[in-house]
């Protein structure tokens, strides 16, 4: 089959958008593995793991879904809320979003996200965060017509601890740390 015949045979397919099931784990971690593993340089902040998605799942399963196709999976969506002490507002964060490149140009990303807004809203949510890299063009794109304003407006800043946290751990005694804060003002 020509590869244009394929897409307008996949398009005609029926598309499920569904809550994440515990027997859908291993496929959107395989699925995740695909995406964003293969990436040249990683998010500096979380990487995908097993853990992440068992984590999700089991804290927010309700902000869990997937895309299927012709009972494949074929895309999925892990999102939380986030609730801060003493503000009337209340935050959903679309952790990870993913597509199978099989079936880019499907508008499965569309139907996907809008069902997660969806349900956010039904949540209560006031406001919905993304992340992505900086030069991750197809994302920012995406989420641009999603109506997620201009990153240009926000700066996220990363520091990595692992050097402290190691430095923390070898310096245990009787295991208490001895790394402590400052409180005398010094930087």
């Amino acid at each position: 089959m020509e590869p244009a015949e394929d897409l307008e045979k996949r398009k005609r397919t029926s598309l499920v958008i569904r809550q994440m099931e515990i027997d859908d784990i291993a496929a959107v971690f395989h699925l995740g593995e695909k995406l964003f593993t293969a990436r040249e340089v990683p998010n500096l902040y979380r990487t995908w793991d097993e853990y992440e998605v068992l984590s999700l799942f089991q804290g927010d399963a309700e902000f869990c879904l997937v895309a299927e196709m012709d009972d494949q999976l074929v895309g999925f969506s892990l999102g939380t809320t986030v609730i801060k002490n003493h503000c009337a507002w209340k935050y959903g964060y679309l952790v990870w979003m993913g597509i199978d490149q099989d079936y880019h140009g499907m508008g499965i990303a569309s139907k996907l996200f809008h069902r997660f807004r969806d349900i956010m809203l039904e949540d209560g949510v006031r406001m919905l965060l993304v992340d992505s890299e900086a030069d991750n063009l197809p994302a920012l794109n995406f989420f641009g017509k999603m109506g997620f304003g201009s990153p240009q407006e926000h700066i996220y800043l990363a520091l990595n601890l692992d050097p402290q946290l190691k430095q923390l751990r070898g310096k245990r005694v009787n295991g208490r740390a001895t790394l402590r804060c400052r409180t005398n003002g010094d930087v």
